[in-house]
């Protein structure tokens, strides 16, 4: 179930103010009319294998409360789903197109329950989720947003529950040939993110790092809530 109560109006986002978009959030590919050439990107790109190692690392075994934030169409979500049949899973974007096709897509794995949300903004109550995953989205937001998705992350999660993070950015380590083309630096590039997960309370673990062709360097980022 899709529900639109929670949804806020925002600024723009300055990249999709920049290509001619007028959303307050990214559009997948940055363009609504590059949508439904998403998946084909997302393939060429290399970055199905960062799903399957993020959704290992999170260990989703049980019958565990999942929620992903800015799931997009849902490439995550449907490599959760065929991992954990039996967990509780919850999938995010603020994009209601994306969201639409992120739930035809997992028509054929299993249930989960789709919500159209900011990060920032989510509609669940405290402690709901065992885990929050999030793939390839904070490198959108500026750091003053990542610190209020953080912020929301660590709220809906419950003691000893776990963030997992894979996206853009490793320590002195130079961008790839996505920022060289298109000009914009990732705002989580570098160091930073980790110290805003830390700062949001989380003990935080860089758990690997890899090097994409396009993408450069992308990090791994396990946080737990502290607690039982």
């Amino acid at each position: 179930m899709v529900s639109m109560d929670h949804m806020t109006e925002n600024p723009p986002h300055p990249v999709a103010r920049t290509w001619g978009n007028r959303h307050d959030y990214l559009p997948a590919a940055g363009r609504d009319f590059f949508l439904p050439a998403y998946d084909l990107l997302v393939r060429l790109l290399g970055t199905y294998p960062l799903y399957d190692e993020l959704v290992t690392q999170a260990e989703l075994a049980g019958e565990l409360d999942v929620l992903e934030i800015g799931c997009g169409t849902g490439n995550l979500t449907a490599r959760a789903l065929r991992a954990a049949p039996s967990a509780r899973i919850t999938a995010t974007d603020p994009d209601p197109r994306a969201v639409t096709r992120a739930r035809r897509k997992a028509a054929g794995e299993g249930p989960v329950r789709f919500e159209t949300a900011y990060a920032q903004e989510l509609p669940f109550a405290d402690a709901s989720f065992d885990r929050v995953l999030s793939s390839l989205m904070l490198h959108h937001l500026d750091d003053g947003t990542k610190v209020s998705a953080l912020a929301e992350a660590w709220r809906v999660l419950r003691p000893g529950g776990r963030l997992h993070i894979v996206d853009v950015g490793g320590a002195d380590q130079p961008e790839g040939l996505m920022s060289r083309l298109t000009g914009h630096r990732h705002a989580a590039a570098g160091a930073r993110l980790p110290q805003l997960v830390e700062a949001a309370g989380f003990d935080t673990t860089v758990v690997a790092t890899r090097r994409l062709r396009v993408f450069g360097p992308v990090s791994f980022i396990r946080a737990t809530r502290p607690g039982e």
